[in-house]
């Protein structure tokens, strides 16, 4: 299967719930706060239905995986190796794609969504210990460290634009500004002047602070 290129906006929808598949657009400007973003993409989306087990614990499998933005291979593997390292299974998953490459990027504020977060990790700006890393779905550990390139680190895209519309100057914000301004969780620490993160120890469930039950998608597997 394929990665979806599609509108995402329609991803959101049918889950029912912000994935911020958007970055910042999707708390300044989302479809699901108007009228249309009330119902489900497709003819019968306003049609209301009442949901089956099944159902339930699909749309909640789907809901994580499009939030991680995982292909379904990938989900199933992530959720077998769960199953067998010690420990509740949901729980160790969750962490496992949390400890992603992408999401720990997008974490630091190096990317306003997952997505974009990706797109630098698979063109090269993003080093782990000083190494060029470009594998989004590498696993990293406790005292990892991630960096950007000397060479990402003086362009366009890090440092934003200036430039004079009329008589006014209009300036385009880079990926430094979001970074110096994110939010990280308690398991990351980042330097704002050398433009670093690192992890001081694993993620635990409790920093997890987007809405999961993680017990459906055990279930929805166990069957």
């Amino acid at each position: 299967m394929a990665r979806y290129t599609g509108p995402v906006c329609k991803i959101c929808r049918r889950e029912g719930t912000k994935l911020f598949l958007k970055g910042d657009r999707c708390t300044t400007k989302c479809t699901l706060d108007t009228r249309r973003g009330s119902k489900a993409p497709g003819q019968h989306g306003a049609t209301s239905r009442k949901q089956k087990e099944y159902g339930i614990h699909l749309r909640e499998k789907q809901k994580v995986r499009r939030y991680y933005g995982v292909l379904e291979r990938q989900f199933v593997n992530y959720f077998e190796k769960a199953a067998r390292s010690k420990g509740m299974t949901g729980e160790n998953l969750l962490i496992m794609l949390e400890r992603r490459l992408d999401n720990v990027v997008y974490r630091m504020g190096l990317g306003t969504s997952r997505s974009e977060a990706r797109q630098l990790v698979l063109h090269g700006h993003i080093m782990v210990n000083g190494k060029k890393a470009d594998i989004p779905s590498m696993l990293l550990r406790a005292g990892d460290e991630v960096s950007v390139t000397e060479r990402f680190k003086n362009s366009k895209k890090f440092l934003g634009t200036k430039k004079i519309v009329g008589e006014k100057e209009h300036t385009t914000p880079g990926l430094l500004d979001n970074f110096r301004s994110a939010t990280v969780p308690k398991w990351l620490v980042t330097d704002k002047e050398k433009v670093t993160g690192k992890l001081i120890s694993l993620p635990a469930r409790d920093d997890i602070d987007f809405d999961i039950n993680e017990r459906l998608i055990v279930e929805f597997y166990s069957k």
